[in-house]
């Protein structure tokens, strides 16, 4: 069996039919530790079809640490280790692009001892077309696409950026979330306009990466009008324990289950109306933050505050992100950022 390893057409690695290919790759420095698709020339040329009218040598970004090139061959060898279809091709290369936005910081994200991980986001058209998931159980395993183009991009990650745990990856402790973070926005279930198009993004499809935690739970089945689900949201939101307590600037994904969105809707809420509230409630004593952090990476603007007064999370009400995710019940989540970061959406383009 012959194997592209490194997304070159020169570089061939023959492997024995019987052969572990994962302790074959691993030796390399290849992998994620769990099973991956053989990279077959035959495979990859498939892979590539997704975008083709492309040379597969362009350089699709370059990815700090070890500023790799991702190549679109690059890319299609790992789409097919991860297990990806042709159809999730364009995803992970509008992905990629957006990994190297300067605004993104990805240098920073790899290098903190935080737990941090790029959240893709999956937004229009292609939802329906490649088979993306943003429905009940959306964070979780079941979609094909989902799942394996989020590992796709931890994937070029690794073998690309050099964001290797001890070595281009500092974070503590990891978290599940690096094996793989991809998710829909549920657009049909959304009583506002596209996440994208909030932010600026007239496009038929669009992706955004946000680089955060996991996501916390926010659980509301009592409230029937928007104060009472926001001010959980909130406390979510206000707390020492993430980073944004620290940095103050950061942003804020809240990812609302359809009911909760609803609830809001139904009163007359905006997308901003909610970002507006959350800003105003989501606040901390400036007293409690000072004893927790002293005024480490504190915006300037901060410093005129008294003990008394109440922080806010971050510096403006735009720093907190609503999109729509999930089904039923009235579960919500808030994705705090690493703080150093800022989310990028940009169209998919092949």
């Amino acid at each position: 069996m012959t194997v592209d390893t490194a997304g070159s057409p020169t570089d061939l690695l023959e492997v024995d039919d019987d052969a572990d290919l994962i302790e074959v790759l691993a030796s390399l420095g290849w992998g994620d530790g769990l099973p991956v698709v053989a990279p077959t020339p035959e495979r990859v040329e498939a892979m590539l079809a997704g975008c083709s009218g492309h040379d597969p040598e362009e350089v699709v970004a370059t990815l700090p640490p070890r500023f790799g090139q991702a190549t679109r061959l690059a890319i299609a060898v790992n789409a097919v280790m991860a297990g990806c279809l042709p159809d999730h091709l364009p995803v992970l290369v509008s992905a990629v692009r957006a990994l190297a936005h300067t605004d993104l910081n990805l240098r920073g994200v790899n290098a903190t001892t935080h737990c941090v991980a790029p959240l893709l986001v999956v937004h229009g058209e292609v939802v329906r077309s490649a088979g993306y998931h943003g429905g009940l159980g959306a964070f979780g395993p079941g979609s094909r696409a989902n799942a394996t183009t989020g590992r796709a991009l931890r994937l070029i990650l690794l073998h690309v950026a050099g964001a290797t745990p001890g070595d281009g990856d500092a974070s503590t402790q990891g978290g599940p979330a690096k094996y793989g973070f991809c998710v829909a926005e549920n657009l049909e279930a959304s009583p506002w306009t596209g996440y994208a198009a909030s932010v600026g993004v007239d496009a038929p499809s669009a992706v955004t990466i946000h680089c955060g935690e996991a996501p916390h739970n926010v659980h509301d089945m009592e409230s029937s009008d928007p104060t009472g689900i926001l001010d959980k949201v909130a406390s979510a939101m206000a707390t020492t324990a993430q980073n944004n307590a620290c940095i103050s600037q950061g942003e804020y994904l809240v990812a609302l289950c359809p009911e909760h969105a609803a609830t809001c809707a139904d009163a007359g809420w905006s997308r901003g109306d909610v970002a507006s509230y959350l800003f105003q409630r989501a606040r901390l004593p400036v007293g409690e933050l000072k004893q927790a952090f002293g005024h480490r990476a504190w915006a300037p603007w901060m410093q005129a505050l008294q003990d008394g007064d109440a922080a806010p999370m971050t510096g403006h009400p735009d720093n907190i992100r609503i999109m729509v995710v999930g089904g039923a019940g009235r579960h919500s989540s808030v994705i705090p950022s690493w703080g150093m970061t800022r989310s990028v959406t940009i169209p998919i383009e092949p």
